[in-house]
């Protein structure tokens, strides 16, 4: 709010003509008259000499202000006989003399072209004011400097641009810049502000305009384009704003915040932002000191009859209206402001006038005549909306009736409409709210990948060692003399010992008769038999043999699941989404009867979003992954994997929720005693499986809002 000094413009002008009218009136009225106003230099300091009539009894009060330059010196009771109410002096700091004759008070106005202080005597019929000595200065010519000057020769592009919305409502725009020497112009155009970063260019895919209208911030839409060797940003805010910039490095960020408007102060903006001024009285009626800062400030000031007694106070360059304010609270006095007026009284008597006012509204609200409306509901439930309006009801919770106590609503689920009997006042303040209320839902798109990865090793040797000593099939003698006709045979078993020492032959020679067999070990389904190779060793009779026989297996596997399910759904609405089966099993009953029943082994995503004001998402998860597991006596053994959790997520952003990872490590070796302890030799008398497996499951959520029904798709 801009104040103006009522000793200006058409004001000036009023009160001059008023001055020229009624000259002679105030003189024969007043005992005291202002002849003549005069400037001159003494000893290097400006002084105005006013002469008058008679001499004053008491100097005259007065104020300075700070733009325009000016001191104003009231005489009371004091008359102009000058005949014109401006004297041009145009001498050092002083420009001219303003006097002004209102009904029996005079005020002398001194131009001046800096703020000074000055010092008033009284000497004889004459007053005269001296001002501080000082040259004037010529004001420079206002510069315009840029935000940040250009540092960069080449033109580089910008890396990203984006806009949040602060916990104040703020609108933020935040641009990345390639480099902290790139040069910023931040100027106002009209209702727009006007942003352009010099020696830089524009990728593709930023060259657009977001329209940000929705966000609940003073900014309706950021444009970016470019222009030349530059960027240029245009940012449309709505309403009254005003803006911030800082760079931090790289990080260029421009906020815009809401003016907001309190009808009950005096000046907008935050503290005391009223033209200062200065004042100095001693023991001045507070009825006389109101009117000095009515003249001030160019508002009209009405003052209660009960208002009385008088202040002493010495203010110097004080916003007016933190001089006000100073005032009422020393003389217990409040203050109600209506536009340009201003109602002063003491604080008891504002409350118990307010407390009359409410209890009159209250009393015709109830002889109000009633209206019924209908409202059409287009995206909410008629229902719930009058649920909503008929809250509260009566006794303690009353205040938070929406309706009044006359009112009624009727919602009709067919054509989803309300129709509400109550008074005027009330039905725009319903229709308000039900504009707020019947509002479409953001939707959310919210995709889940589940990726189950293995991976196998395993690895085994083994050794079969065998022989067979067949002399005795041949018709020599079977087995090894120990004494005399004693002999000793040796043999993997009783029946093949038996065989080696029989002197018939019967049927074909067999060699393959093994004393160790250790083979390795099949694991993987895959696989049949392991690998093999074998060795036998035999004299050249063919009656003795030994047998060797290596096996070896390598087996490495990896495999990968991947699971996608994906669910749109309404801001602050749970949806769930499920495939799978369902594997029966017996169920026994206290009588003994057994039923079939039935568990199921699902994919099943649960969720439910919650959409932020800055755009973010919020989402309720519950992610399950059960699958078929061994079977048991009791049935089939279930598989699961559970995920419970809640997590605030970016707009289209992936964020990973959990994951389990298992690693599974196992080496076996079975060997002969004694033998499989000998080095080197000991390796025929054992066998070794070592196995690896890996188990990795990660959960991926990327949420993304829908702009419209063409992005669900």
């Amino acid at each position: 709010m801009k104040n103006q000094n009522p000793w200006s413009g058409t004001n000036m002008w009023r009160c001059i003509v008023f001055a020229a009218i009624l000259p002679w009136w105030g003189f024969a009225q007043a005992q005291t008259a202002i002849e003549a106003v005069s400037g001159s230099i003494q000893s290097g300091a400006e002084v105005v000499r006013i002469d008058l009539s008679k001499e004053l009894t008491a100097l005259p009060s007065g104020f300075a202000i700070q733009s325009p330059a000016r001191i104003a010196l009231d005489f009371p009771g004091v008359s102009s006989a000058m005949g014109r109410s401006t004297i041009d002096l145009n001498q050092g700091n002083l420009k001219s003399v303003s006097v002004v004759q209102a009904g029996e008070r005079t005020r002398v106005v001194l131009n001046l072209k800096t703020p000074s202080a000055y010092k008033a005597e009284i000497r004889g019929k004459s007053l005269f004011i001296v001002l501080d000595s000082g040259v004037a200065s010529t004001p420079a010519v206002a510069v315009v400097a840029n935000f940040a000057e250009t540092r960069s020769r080449d033109s580089l592009p910008l890396k990203d641009m984006d806009f949040r919305r602060t916990n104040e409502g703020a609108g933020r725009v935040i641009v990345t810049l390639p480099n902290n020497q790139v040069g910023v112009d931040i100027r106002q155009q009209g209702q727009t502000l006007v942003v352009e970063f010099m020696k830089s260019s524009l990728p593709e895919g930023l060259r657009r305009r977001l329209d940000v209208a929705d966000f609940g911030t003073p900014i309706k839409s950021v444009t970016t384009t470019q222009s030349g060797e530059r960027v240029r940003m245009v940012i449309e805010p709505t309403g009254q704003w005003e803006h911030s910039a800082y760079q931090s490095d790289e990080q260029f960020v421009i906020e815009v915040k809401e003016i907001k408007i309190d009808p009950k102060k005096l000046t907008q903006g935050v503290g005391y932002s009223g033209q200062k001024l200065s004042l100095n009285f001693q023991n001045i009626e507070v009825r006389s000191l109101l009117q000095v800062i009515a003249d001030f400030t160019n508002f009209n000031i009405v003052t209660s009859d009960s208002v009385s007694g008088a202040v002493t106070l010495r203010l110097q360059d004080v916003p007016w209206d933190q001089a006000l304010e100073i005032i009422l609270q020393a003389k217990g006095l409040g203050m109600r402001k209506s536009g340009n007026v201003l109602w002063v009284a003491p604080k008891d008597e504002i409350a118990a006038k307010e407390k009359i006012d409410l209890e009159s509204a209250v009393a015709i609200q109830g002889l109000e005549a009633l209206r019924t409306q209908s409202f059409q509901i287009n995206y909410a439930k008629a229902a719930e909306i009058a649920a909503h309006l008929k809250a509260g009801g009566a006794g303690a919770n009353a205040e938070a009736r929406i309706l009044s106590a006359r009112g009624s609503v009727i919602a009709e689920p067919r054509t989803n409409q309300l129709f509400v009997t109550d008074i005027p006042s009330k039905l725009e303040q319903i229709q308000q709210l039900v504009l707020k209320l019947d509002i479409a839902v953001r939707q959310v798109l919210i995709e889940a990948r589940i990726v189950e990865a293995t991976d196998t090793f395993g690895k085994s040797l083994g050794v079969k060692l065998g022989g067979v000593d067949s002399r005795a099939q041949m018709g020599g003698d079977g087995g090894y003399q120990v004494s005399g006709d004693n002999r000793v045979a040796f043999g993997t078993s009783y029946s093949n010992l038996t065989y080696t020492t029989s002197n018939k032959v019967e049927g074909q020679l067999d060699a393959g008769g093994q004393f160790l067999t250790m083979p390795a070990v099949v694991n993987y389904p895959a696989l049949s038999s392991p690998a093999a190779f074998a060795v036998s060793i035999f004299n050249t009779a063919a009656n003795r043999f030994l047998n060797l026989e290596i096996s070896a297996l390598e087996a490495d596997g990896k495999g990968k699941v991947v699971s996608s399910p994906r669910v749109v759904t309404a801001d602050q609405v749970k949806a769930t989404i499920e495939q799978g089966e369902e594997l029966p099993y017996q169920v026994a009953s206290a009588s003994g009867a057994t039923s079939i029943a039935f568990r199921k082994a699902n994919l099943k995503l649960e969720v439910t979003p919650q959409i932020t004001p800055e755009g973010s998402i919020i989402l309720k998860l519950d992610v399950t992954k059960d699958t078929v597991g061994r079977v048991t006596s009791a049935g089939f053994a279930i598989n699961t994997k559970h995920i419970n959790t809640e997590v605030l997520v970016e707009n289209g952003g992936t964020v990973v929720i959990g994951g389990i990872y298992t690693e599974n490590q196992a080496e076996d070796e079975t060997r002969v005693p004694l033998l499989g302890d000998i080095p080197v030799v000991g390796n025929l008398f054992k066998s070794k499986v070592r196995s690896t497996q890996k188990t990795e499951l990660l959960v991926f959520i990327t949420p993304k809002t829908i702009a419209d029904r063409g992005a669900a798709r």
